[in-house]
């Protein structure tokens, strides 16, 4: 005999915006007066920096879709920023930290740094 089908309707549930990934991306934007420069790498290692000068390095992590960055110079923890889902090229945003900071970031062509 024949196995009856069942029809089984599936509700389209939409996903949650997916952040994407900042591996292997570099932004301007300027802090504490400075113009920064930031790339993180493959691996999630950032560095920053302000012109010749060394600014800030550490890791990056992605956590329930925010961009999560924990600095290796000083003792703040984890600060993480709610950012649009896709930024291309040559884009500019505005991005909130978890703390209510905003700031105005622009993805610029990834750029490998050293310290």
């Amino acid at each position: 005999p024949e196995a009856e089908q069942e029809t089984v309707a599936v509700a389209e549930v939409e996903a949650p915006v997916e952040a994407m990934s900042l591996n292997e991306t570099s932004w301007k934007f300027m802090m504490d007066d400075k113009d920064i420069l930031e790339s993180i790498d493959a691996t999630g290692n950032y560095i920053a920096n302000a012109g010749d000068e060394h600014y800030d390095h550490g890791t990056y992590v992605q956590v329930d879709g925010k961009q999560c960055f924990t600095s290796a110079m000083n003792d703040e923890g984890q600060m993480c920023w709610t950012t649009p889902a896709n930024i291309e090229v040559g884009a500019s945003v505005d991005i909130t930290s978890d703390g209510g900071e905003k700031l105005s970031v622009t993805r610029v062509e990834y750029e490998p740094l050293t310290m």
